[in-house]
């Protein structure tokens, strides 16, 4: 054996940018940002509006007939408040919109106030990892049926925990909300 040789180890594992809306009706999505050979690639404005133009307009169609009274509400994450992106879901959700700079104003770091971090991604990270994931590939047809597993009650008890959690909010003056447990 020659004790030079190196052996060269990624530093980190390959991961998956993705991207979901959830509602009381269901989660759209998964969506995956990658590049046309199928890499992960990191979400920037354009990427965000393409994503919007491509996946969640045809998606809403195929949740709801009707949109006029479907809100978006999404962080402040600057990819998603961009000129290009702000014009691209204000488009979509015209004067419904709950975002940093958006017709209802949200801070910018709000995770106990959006259902997707309050329990989405936890939710997923919980069952996806139960398995031994290998690739990519796996990773990702794991979240897809992970998230088609999650019933459509499920989603509405999330989305009726909003209302309790926005005045915890305000009881807390805009503080995080500590050692609460809601029902999902």
């Amino acid at each position: 054996e020659n004790p030079k040789t190196m052996h060269e180890k990624p530093l980190h594992c390959e991961k998956v940018t993705v991207w979901c809306a959830l509602s009381a009706f269901g989660i759209i999505g998964p969506y995956f940002f990658e590049d046309d050979s199928g890499k992960t690639v990191t979400v920037n404005s354009q990427r965000y509006v393409h994503m919007i133009q491509t996946f969640l307009t045809q998606q809403l169609l195929e949740f709801h007939e009707n949109t006029d009274n479907v809100w978006f509400q999404q962080d402040g994450a600057t990819s998603h408040t961009a000129r290009i992106a702000m014009d691209a879901v204000n488009g979509l959700f015209q004067n419904r919109l709950i975002s940093r700079y958006g017709n209802i104003s949200w801070p910018a770091r709000s995770p106990d106030l959006s259902a997707c971090d309050y329990f989405l991604w936890g939710h997923l990270k919980s069952k996806v990892y139960e398995a031994n994931i290998h690739t990519t590939d796996e990773l990702k047809t794991k979240i897809r049926e992970e998230i088609r597993t999650i019933p459509q009650d499920m989603c509405r008890r999330v989305m009726d925990n909003m209302r309790p959690r926005f005045q915890e909010c305000l009881r807390m003056r805009g503080g995080h909300l500590q050692d609460i447990v809601f029902k999902t």
